[in-house]
């Protein structure tokens, strides 16, 4: 249903855009194809959902977005969330028709919903090009939203040379270099990750951000002054994720830091409810689960790490 709506909403947009006024059903309904009674059925829910307003002309009903639809509906929008409602439609709601399984059996789904191998994590995750870029379309739209908030919750101004681990499309790259104009990122992902990554987020313009191919579990890391690890670990069962970052610990010199982002529980587990929907989803799509900060305080220390901090971000 989100997804439907989404789709509607921003065809909807796109001629509202053109026009310049509110429409009524009939416009709305001619112009996308679809029964007058169905779309007259959907502009009220979305009325009730607060995406749409409503307004009155000679007897008529129009309809126009409301400003948090204009913001995160609209595929022109640059924080828009149309890629990753799109991703949850897909991908996602896929593996979740499997809830129960996953629940039973404590793993992913991704065999029952796609009929692929899920031993291989993110073998099952990029299981075609066009997935591999729906995906890095989902994290983009999240880092364009939350990832300036990010990469300035501490100063990280005294990290000159940084390197962002599985740093996908680049989005968080892109807010590191213009909220530090003196530091250089290198995205470490996988081959084909990297490929995509050139071939789809970035112009001649980002020449500050550079790219390194490899499995950051087996290959070695570039030396940084700081390591980003940016909705990482919640992919990962504890002991790969102590593996990963004593990888990271033993790859930074004296005076080097890791950065994590990552939804946090609350310390009692109690909340907050979005990321223990996110940490079900970890359950049907990953290895993982979210986690505390003292959980993740704890995968540091067991790493080799000392002087752990966090600061909760509005966003997170």
């Amino acid at each position: 249903m989100s997804s439907f709506l989404n789709i509607y909403s921003s065809k909807m947009t796109q001629i509202y855009s053109c026009s310049k006024r509110p429409l009524s059903a009939e416009e709305i309904s001619q112009a996308v194809g679809a029964s007058l009674d169905g779309t007259q059925r959907l502009l009220a829910a979305c009325s009730g959902l607060q995406l749409l307003n409503t307004h009155q002309d000679d007897g008529r009903v129009l309809y126009s977005n409301t400003e948090q639809a204009s913001i995160y509906l609209t595929r022109s929008s640059p924080v828009s969330l149309y890629q990753s409602i799109q991703y949850s439609s897909r991908t996602i709601y896929l593996c979740w028709h499997h809830l129960t399984d996953a629940v039973r059996e404590g793993r992913n789904q991704y065999e029952k919903a796609f009929g692929v191998n899920s031993k291989d994590l993110f073998q099952a995750l990029y299981r075609s090009d066009e997935e591999m870029v729906k995906f890095m379309q989902l994290m983009n739209s999240i880092w364009n939203i939350c990832g300036k908030d990010a990469v300035t919750a501490f100063d990280l101004s005294p990290f000159k040379v940084i390197c962002d681990l599985g740093g996908c499309s680049g989005a968080l790259a892109k807010q590191c270099t213009s909220a530090y104009p003196e530091c250089t990122v290198t995205i470490f992902d996988l081959p084909k990750v990297v490929r995509t990554s050139r071939e789809h987020f970035f112009s001649e313009g980002d020449q500050r951000i550079g790219f390194n191919e490899g499995d950051f579990f087996k290959d070695p890391l570039p030396q940084a002054d700081l390591y980003i690890l940016a909705r990482i670990l919640h992919d990962w069962t504890d002991e790969r994720c102590v593996e990963l970052l004593s990888r990271v610990y033993k790859a930074c010199k004296p005076g080097s830091a890791v950065l994590l982002v990552e939804a946090l529980l609350f310390e009692d587990g109690s909340g907050p409810l979005t990321v223990q929907l996110y940490s079900l989803n970890m359950l049907v799509q990953t290895e993982g689960r979210e986690r505390t900060a003292a959980q993740y305080a704890a995968l540091l220390a067991a790493a080799g790490f000392s002087d752990i901090q966090h600061h909760p971000l509005k966003t997170a």
